[in-house]
C-alpha cells in the first residue's frame, strides 16, 4: 500500500490554519521548540514508552496496547498536575469504550514534570487560546504503545471518533518494524477527507475536535528481510495524545 506524506504546516499564521481546516500536521521541529528542547532531547524521552502496563479495558478481546494517563490544568504559563482521576467518555463519543470510568496507571513522575514536557502542554495550550480565546484548559495526557505481537494492533479500535473534547494533539514518539498505521481525518459535517501516514518521531497533528473526526488504521508487523533480522521484529507505534478542554474534565 502506497504511504501518503502528511500535509506539514511550514508557515504561516497556526491559529488561522487550524480555523480554515479543522486540523494541521505540525514537523518535529515545531514541537521540539514548543517544548522548548532539541529533538534529541524528545527521542530521548521515549524511554519512557518501554515501561507501560497493558490496557486492561480493551473490549475486542485484544491485548495490543498498552497505556498511562495523567491531568493537568494549563492557564497561561503554569501547568498544575491534578491528583490521579480516572479517563471518562460518553457512548456519544466512544461506541466501544464509553460511558465507563477507566483508570489508567499515572505518567511516571520524571516525565510528567520534565521541562519539556510540561513546555509543550503550556505551548499546545496556547495554539488552543489563540484559536478558541484565553482560557485555563482541562488537559489529559496519554501515553500508548501498540504493540503487534498479536499479528495486528489497533491504535484506534473505536474507529472514526471524536473525543468529546476541544483540541486534540497527537505526537508519533516512535514506529518500529510495522507496517500501517495511516492517519484519517474527516470533516464532520461532510464527506471530505484526507488520509496520510505520519512517519517522523515527534510530528504532532493538531485537531479542532469539533470540526473533523479522526482514525488510525491498523498496523502490522513489516516483514521485510532487513526488519525479520532485526531484534525487534514484533513492531509497535508509540504515540502521545493530549487533549484540552474548557470548562472542566469529561465526567460520568
Amino acid at each position: 500500500m502506497r504511504d501518503f506524506a502528511p500535509p506539514l504546516f511550514t508557515s504561516g499564521s497556526l491559529p488561522d490554519a487550524v480555523r480554515d481546516r479543522g486540523f494541521v500536521v505540525l514537523p518535529a521541529d515545531w514541537t521540539a521548540h514548543a517544548a522548548g528542547s532539541s529533538r534529541s532531547d524528545l527521542v530521548a524521552l521515549g524511554a519512557s514508552w518501554d515501561d507501560m502496563p497493558a490496557d486492561p479495558y480493551l473490549k475486542d478481546g485484544g491485548h495490543y496496547r498498552r497505556r498511562r494517563h495523567a491531568a493537568f490544568v494549563v492557564d497561561g504559563p503554569e501547568c498544575r498536575q491534578m491528583p490521579r482521576r480516572p479517563h471518562f467518555q460518553s457512548a456519544e463519543y466512544n461506541a466501544l469504550h464509553g460511558g465507563m470510568e477507566r483508570w489508567f496507571d499515572p505518567i511516571r513522575p520524571e516525565l510528567a514534570s520534565s521541562p519539556s514536557f510540561t513546555h509543550l502542554l503550556t505551548s499546545l495550550a496556547s495554539v488552543c487560546s489563540a484559536v478558541a480565546g484565553a482560557r485555563a484548559w482541562f488537559v489529559e495526557a496519554h501515553q500508548f504503545r501498540i504493540d503487534t505481537h498479536e499479528g495486528i494492533g489497533r491504535p484506534t479500535p473505536e474507529g472514526a471518533h471524536r473525543d468529546g473534547v476541544d483540541f486534540v494533539a497527537i505526537a508519533l514518539v516512535s514506529r518500529v518494524a510495522i507496517k500501517g498505521g495511516e492517519t484519517r481525518v474527516f470533516e464532520a459535517d461532510a464527506p471530505r477527507g484526507l488520509r496520510f501516514t505520519i512517519t517522523e518521531p515527534w510530528s504532532l497533528l493538531f485537531l479542532d475536535d469539533a470540526r473533523v473526526i479522526h482514525e488510525s488504521t491498523p498496523i502490522q508487523p513489516d516483514a521485510s528481510p532487513v526488519v525479520a533480522a532485526s531484534d525487534d521484529s514484533r513492531g509497535h507505534r508509540d504515540t502521545l495524545v493530549v487533549t484540552f478542554r474548557r470548562d472542566g474534565f469529561q465526567e460520568r
